[in-house]
């Protein structure tokens, strides 16, 4: 690798950028991801400011904007590996190790996070919605999921695959959310999430699509963002049960 000089603007400073040179059996699209990798600004903010990962910054900016991670709030973040998202969850509603308020889960090990429990497990399993909700105590505020099939190299085939996990996330949330929560997914632009996005709409106040400034413009990813859960029928009979 090599670092070249080039212009940061305004004539002062004047940042490095890394070039990745050419090398045997190392394909040109490998090579130029290494190279955006490594000239990220937000991979840069991550490693300075000890963050698991650059997608940190794509759930902060998003609850920069739309405020869904509240002070006392309980989160479930699916597919939580490396962290990051557990890290800035666990910050903002100030979640402690001697009162967590932020479970995670993921087949991929991880290191912990303070004020996160993190189960290692998929959460595709059949007892994993369970084991959720028995950890974090009681249903949560918030279900947030960054999971997305390993890709294949087949834009249409991921599409589907990673879309299969975010309507498995969706109808995990809308099983388990508190009304009045909220639930953010990744998703990928193209078609086939009509049938989602009806349903969000049918059981929240509103849904947006998101696309973050930390998200790369290249990629294809997208974040569904569903805010104010209608609640389930028998929300509204024990409410109505405890009103009389």
């Amino acid at each position: 690798m090599t670092k070249k000089p080039a212009n940061k603007g305004g004539g002062g400073a004047r940042a490095l950028k890394t070039r990745v040179k050419k090398k045997r059996g190392l394909k040109n699209s490998s090579r130029r991801w290494l190279e955006r990798h490594l000239n990220d600004p937000y991979v840069h903010r991550a490693q300075a400011e000890g963050m698991r990962s650059r997608a940190a910054y794509k759930l902060t900016e998003i609850d920069d904007r739309y405020k869904i991670l509240a002070p006392g709030a309980r989160v479930i973040d699916l597919g939580a590996a490396p962290g990051g998202w557990c890290q800035v969850a666990a910050e903002r509603v100030k979640s402690t190790p001697e009162n967590p308020l932020v479970v995670g889960i993921d087949y991929l090990g991880m290191d912990p996070v303070p004020g996160a429990i993190v189960l290692e497990m998929d959460f595709l399993d059949d007892d994993a919605p369970a084991r959720l909700i028995e950890t974090l105590g009681e249903a949560p505020d918030v279900v947030l999921s960054d999971m997305a099939a390993p890709t294949t190299g087949h834009r249409r085939t991921d599409h589907i695959r990673t879309m299969h996990l975010c309507e498995t996330a969706a109808d995990f949330a809308m099983s388990v959310l508190k009304p009045g929560g909220h639930f953010l997914a990744k998703t990928f632009q193209g078609g086939a999430e009509n049938s989602l996005l009806d349903q969000l709409k049918k059981n929240f106040r509103s849904v947006h699509h998101v696309k973050p400034p930390a998200s790369r413009g290249e990629s294809v990813e997208l974040y569904l963002l569903a805010k104010d859960f209608k609640g389930r029928p028998q929300d509204a009979g024990a409410d109505a049960e405890q009103a009389g």
